[in-house]
């Protein structure tokens, strides 16, 4: 049946001391994410709140049919809440390059100067298909709607303590710049389709979505408010909190209020 999701506190090296409201850290450590762990019934999707201080280790994920045995792939898109001013993603290259020239800028650290860095702002929306190299630079406060996969490969880590992954990463890295499709800025107002493919669906809906909206999107799903107070199969749900339904029919949908629908 419906109902809110738990939540798991992740301590990240990245992560900040003090979380945007109306999260709290009670942990002493600095926070990188906030997970909503699935149901069982939509157990292919995962949701996280990602805070940073420092930059993310340049990494990639593989596709399904690349994943291991067992394993699943990992497509993943980012929201972007708040970015302090000149803030930054890495996402694709600034050119294509051999897998010679990518291990050897992966071991000296020149990657980072490979990289395509987009300076961002709330709103701004970006999907990254498998095997897009990618990092997420500090002062963001973003949503991660992923393929619930925790298959990461890492290139470069900033001389961190923790694995590389080099031989798997040039196995499914795409070494060629990002395609700009995959991008865009949401107006503050209005409902859009965000994903629409075969991973998952993902919308924003402001205020009361048309009956058609509704019906477009069948099934189960996901509810992450960003503002205002919902209301789930008789459960309020509120930002900072993520709730699933057996359907959009089972939500109350306030007027003045925005949220992400994952289905």
């Amino acid at each position: 049946m419906s109902g809110l999701l738990p939540t798991r506190t992740v301590n990240k090296v990245w992560g900040r001391q003090e979380l945007p409201a109306p999260f709290e850290n009670t942990t002493g450590e600095p926070v990188g994410e906030i997970w909503f762990e699935p149901p069982q019934e939509l157990d292919q999707l995962l949701v996280k709140y990602l805070f940073t201080s420092e930059k993310l280790s340049v990494q990639c994920h593989p596709s399904d049919a690349q994943a291991p045995e067992g394993g699943s792939g990992k497509e993943e898109c980012w929201y972007v809440l708040h970015a302090e001013p000149g803030a930054t993603l890495a996402i694709g290259l600034e050119r294509e390059v051999s897998p010679e020239e990518l291990r050897a800028a992966a071991l000296d650290g020149s990657i980072e100067q490979l990289l395509t860095w987009h300076e961002v702002k709330a709103g701004d929306f970006f999907y990254l298909p498998a095997g897009t190299i990618h990092a997420i630079g500090p002062g963001l406060s973003l949503i991660e709607v992923q393929q619930n996969s925790d298959i990461t490969y890492r290139l470069y880590d900033y001389g961190r303590p923790r694995d590389l992954h080099l031989h798997a990463a040039m196995e499914v890295a795409v070494r060629a710049p990002y395609d700009p499709k995959y991008t865009r800025h949401i107006p503050a107002d209005g409902n859009a389709v965000l994903v629409s493919g075969p991973h998952f669906r993902l919308d924003r809906i402001a205020g009361q979505p048309s009956a058609n909206h509704v019906e477009s999107i069948a099934g189960r799903a996901l509810v992450i408010p960003l503002s205002g107070e919902y209301s789930v199969a008789g459960k309020v749900v509120q930002p900072g909190e993520c709730a699933w339904c057996e359907m959009l029919d089972d939500v109350a949908w306030p007027e003045d209020g925005m949220a992400l629908v994952a289905a």
